[in-house]
């Protein structure tokens, strides 16, 4: 991994708080500079957070079954790809390798750092392209040139944003195993999927990197909560490269409580796995509609007769759904996420009304 870092993340030396070194209860906190009066008596608001997370590390492991000592906690998983990416890519040098249609915030971070960007694309029914993958890998090592820039990254969304479809395991193990760079599974929608989960191979993999967030299943996307999974090395240098206190005392709270509170996250997730394949199966019925693509997540990617007019209807209805038209192979595709009961029906009853 030395080797793949950029060499002044490899060399940093960490910006350092008391707190990150301090084990233990405190009472009389005066290392931070801090104003002790709490204006609006909200306990612990005048305080900075904890920097390393380490309660709700320890409840993720228990609840979720991420080890602490293998997690990082990012303001959202964006903060956690940004960093991955400025953790091992020299700007103007070395390259990230996306398979689209994905997630488009790979790019935007990409294009911020001056990351150069290769694609090799999914097939048209949105599954690896593992032939083509394995030979740019191959390619790309033989062409490599000492002192030049290379492939440092690699992501794989899966369940995949907007197609909705998880890899088989199979897939990703074979593909970390033949890329000598670091191999990045997004598994946000993963909680909605019955695919394993890519941590099963880290042990095996120690240049696989997992990402998964309580946005979705946790239903925490205000809170702003990423969780990075990794090997200890990789998750101590991205631990001395995020900002001090990056995840807020509030966020840390409502992530907490969540945590408490599992067995409603669990039943939540119960009713949007019902609700998925009944909203589904109704789409598929409406005239305007030519598929519902399978999904492991929890929004479906409908293809329609006229994306571009049924969005802006959707919209004069104050329905609001994504429209992902101009994706490699998602034409006249929309994105709508699954709903109660009641915001499902709201969209099928526009769209039974609807006319050319």
């Amino acid at each position: 991994m030395r080797e793949l870092l950029r060499k002044n993340i490899a060399e940093l030396v960490p910006y350092s708080c008391a707190r990150n070194d301090f084990k233990g209860v405190a009472s009389v906190f005066l290392d931070a500079n801090e104003n002790w009066q709490d204006f609006v008596k909200k306990p612990g608001r005048n305080r900075y957070p904890d920097p390393l997370c380490t309660r709700l590390r320890a409840e993720i492991e228990k609840r979720m079954g991420l080890k602490a000592a293998h997690t990082v906690i990012g303001n959202g998983s964006d903060e956690v790809i940004d960093n991955l990416i400025r953790m091992f890519c020299v700007p103007g040098k070395d390259h990230v390798l996306l398979l689209p249609p994905t997630y488009g915030a790979y790019r935007v971070f990409c294009d911020i750092n001056d990351v150069k960007v290769d694609m090799v694309p999914l097939k048209t029914d949105f599954q690896l392209d593992m032939d083509a993958i394995l030979s740019f890998l191959r390619s790309e090592k033989e062409n490599r040139r000492e002192g030049g820039g290379r492939l440092k990254l690699l992501f794989i969304c899966s369940p995949n944003n907007p197609s909705a479809n998880a890899f088989p395991l199979d897939q990703v193990e074979e593909i970390a195993r033949n890329f000598d760079g670091i191999t990045i599974v997004d598994e946000a929608y993963h909680d909605f999927s019955s695919v394993e989960s890519a941590v099963s191979l880290q042990p095996r993999y120690p240049n696989l990197v997992v990402l998964r967030t309580l946005s979705k299943c946790w239903a925490l996307a205000g809170a702003r909560i990423g969780i990075l999974v990794a090997s200890e090395e990789i998750c101590a240098v991205m631990a001395s490269m995020k900002y001090p206190y990056n995840v807020s005392s509030p966020a840390q709270d409502a992530a907490l409580e969540d945590m408490e509170n599992w067995e409603k996250v669990m039943a939540g997730k119960v009713d949007i796995l019902k609700q998925r394949p009944l909203f589904a199966s109704a789409l598929a019925k409406l005239p305007c509609v030519e598929k519902v693509y399978p999904s492991d997540a929890n929004f479906l990617l409908v293809k329609v007769r006229d994306a571009n007019k049924i969005y802006a209807y959707l919209m004069d209805k104050g329905i609001i759904v994504r429209n992902r038209s101009k994706e490699l192979h998602c034409e006249n595709c929309l994105r709508i996420t699954v709903g109660n009961a009641k915001e499902n029906q709201a969209v099928i009853d526009a769209l039974k009304e609807w006319e050319e």
